[in-house]
């Protein structure tokens, strides 16, 4: 039997009826919101980092680059667990480990044990992803599947917001050590979303089948000709995603405050705006998605990300760059609110999991090369060419959803 979806109309699962599909969405666009929280608050104690163990901002950047790293790995081996024993149960193991090895960061007597502890913490987080995606997917109806994965894309960006209100409150009484300790608080919250959310109706009935092994698992990914093309489709926009986002957010507290001058303080009220715009953008995305397609969705948006980078590499002007700020985050991050969905309808229920974590977090692990790139080009030409030239991507991104066919509105496969 093919490995390739079945398009066909898709019923109501019986448990979105009820409160369970609610509680899947609150349950993974909270462990979601920790990993924003848990990457930005780095971003913003990279200087201090920095300064503390007397190391170049490029080698301080290399830290984002190690978490992403780790998140591969994690993201490799939650998704094979998720796919094995529940969704919801590894959701809660995989928020424990980041959660405890981001507190244990506050302890790093070096870069290269910071290094060590980001990188396990990075193996948590990796689960985050596909796990959540995943369960908002299964347990919502496909008319309205976009929608419900989006607002677990949402739950990323309030973790980034409160990360750039508290952040230099944090930074100013505790140092960069107490941003990590405040980190570990999701261990809490791991607990509530492990006794609160059960599996969804699909992976039940896929759970009494017979498990294909790790090997069979990744080779479903390429089992024909049409799923091999909407992998590696899947795997440039991923890739282009996390790149253009790292490559953003690792260093816009930077470029706004010592590039233009800001201060720190003003810095985060303009990251915070900018994170605005990119709730608003994943919220109406999932809205068009679901309405329009998911393919002239993600077109309108990667052309409205190559002109709202263009332009906003070349603001000055305080207002401009706040609102500037907002329509990039806009465009550029909005599409997150169509990846869950995009990968869901795309594999079967035994290896939905493993796909997302592994095509997100390989993505990740190129846009873990952002940080360190963007750095070097603004070295030699400046944050604003540096943020400019990242628009390229988005054309890439462009042609790689030809790959990739339209599936708005069918049954997820068993």
């Amino acid at each position: 039997m093919s490995d390739t979806p079945v398009l066909s109309s898709a019923p109501t699962p019986k448990n979105t009826s009820d409160g369970y599909a609610k509680r899947a969405i609150f349950a993974s666009a909270s462990g979601y919101a920790m990993d924003g929280f848990d990457l930005l608050i780095l971003s913003f104690g990279m200087l201090a980092i920095a300064q503390s163990f007397g190391v170049s901002k490029a080698e301080a950047g290399a830290l984002t680059s190690v978490t992403l790293w780790g998140a591969v790995v994690g993201g490799v081996l939650f998704g094979v667990l998720a796919d094995r024993f529940g969704r919801a149960k590894m959701l809660a193991w995989s928020i424990i480990l980041f959660a405890v090895f981001t507190g244990l960061c506050a302890l790093s007597p070096n870069l290269e044990s910071l290094a060590v502890l980001r990188f396990i913490a990075g193996m948590g987080l990796g689960g985050e992803f596909g796990i959540g995606m995943t369960l908002a997917a299964e347990a919502w109806p496909a008319a309205k599947r976009a929608r419900a994965t989006a607002l677990v894309g949402i739950g990323w960006q309030v973790g980034v917001l409160a990360a750039a209100f508290i952040s230099p409150w944090a930074i100013s009484q505790f140092g960069w050590r107490g941003l990590f300790a405040i980190g570990a608080v999701p261990a809490v919250i791991a607990f509530v979303v492990r006794k609160r959310i059960g599996e969804p109706e699909i992976f039940q009935r896929a759970s009494t089948e017979p498990k294909p092994s790790f090997g069979t698992q990744l080779k479903m990914l390429f089992a024909d000709r049409p799923t091999t093309m909407a992998t590696i489709g899947i795997l440039v926009l991923c890739s282009v995603q996390n790149f253009g986002y790292y490559g953003v957010m690792t260093w816009l507290p930077t470029y706004l405050s010592d590039s233009l001058g800001l201060g720190l303080t003003k810095s985060s009220l303009w990251t915070a705006v900018t994170v605005v715009g990119m709730m608003a953008g994943i919220f109406l995305f999932g809205q068009f998605a679901d309405k329009f397609g998911r393919r002239p969705t993600f077109w309108a948006y990667q052309a409205g990300a190559v002109v709202s980078l263009l332009v906003y590499s070349q603001l000055s002007n305080e207002v401009a760059l706040l609102f500037g700020g907002a329509v990039m985050g806009f465009f550029v991050n909005g599409m997150l609110g169509g990846l869950g969905a995009l990968m869901a309808e795309s594999y079967r229920t035994q290896i939905r999991s493993l796909a997302q974590n592994v095509l997100f977090n390989l993505g990740r692990g190129v846009g873990a090369f952002a940080p360190v790139v963007v750095a070097l080009v603004a070295t030699e030409h400046g944050f604003a060419i540096a943020i400019g030239a990242l628009a390229a991507l988005y054309v890439l991104e462009m042609v790689a959803m030809l790959l990739i066919p339209e599936r708005k509105g069918v049954a997820l496969a068993d």
